[in-house]
């Protein structure tokens, strides 16, 4: 495999770039978060502009691919996560790092089509910061086309994971929930339990077994 098809690779394992076949989301906004999506420490991603970027890249994917606003706000949480970990710890990330990094983040194929729009364009340069960041942290050079850039890079994404623990996150529950490391996709909707939920309602058969059965009452008089 060529190194820039395995970073490609590395980045969708480790950065949750995963422009995958998923059903869009529906539900209403949660009252508790009214026009924000998510806050991690004291950056907000606002719901209009999770809407932006999923309509962008729904764009860029075409009709074969649907992309969910929850698949796109896990990227943008983990890109922002890297960011302030990055900030944290002083690490700078050029432009010229990153011009090289953003053709490998996605295929080559939609490359194109992301450039050609100003909110994948911004999109992509969010990942590619994450992904030369990543290698830095994990002491490389932060030139993706290095050999070593691949296990760098996930070598700093744990060290980003580990870091963020202290973060903040706060998700509004209609794209689901944070589980302390990563965003946990909801059913879509506040009103409508996903297939997990409904499943984990139902009474297991074997416990139901399990229970003893009630003496019957005594009888009166």
């Amino acid at each position: 495999m060529s190194t820039s098809r395995r970073l490609r690779a590395a980045k969708l394992r480790v950065g949750g770039l995963a422009l995958a076949s998923v059903l869009l989301l529906g539900g209403c906004a949660a009252g508790t978060y009214p026009g924000a999506a998510a806050r991690i420490g004291d950056k907000e991603i606002s719901v209009g502009d999770l809407d932006k970027s999923t309509t962008a890249i729904q764009s860029a994917l075409g009709n074969e691919q649907q992309i969910a606003p929850a698949a796109v706000l896990k990227i943008l949480i983990s890109n922002e996560l890297a960011a302030q970990v990055l900030d944290q710890r002083s690490i700078k990330v050029s432009d010229a790092e990153i011009a090289p990094a953003m053709k490998v983040v996605v295929d080559q194929s939609l490359y194109p089509k992301f450039a050609a729009n100003p909110v994948t364009t911004d999109f992509l340069r969010a990942a590619a910061r994450a992904v030369v960041g990543q290698i830095k942290l994990a002491g490389g050079s932060g030139v993706v086309t290095d050999p070593n850039a691949q296990q760098q890079s996930a070598a700093g994404a744990r060290m980003v994971e580990e870091a963020a623990k202290s973060i903040k996150v706060d998700i509004a529950p209609r794209y689901g929930s944070w589980d302390g490391t990563q965003l946990k996709e909801g059913s879509g909707s506040l009103s409508n339990l996903s297939e997990q939920s409904k499943a984990a309602q139902k009474p297991d058969p074997q416990q139901q077994q399990q229970q003893p059965e009630q003496p019957p009452a005594e009888p009166q008089g």
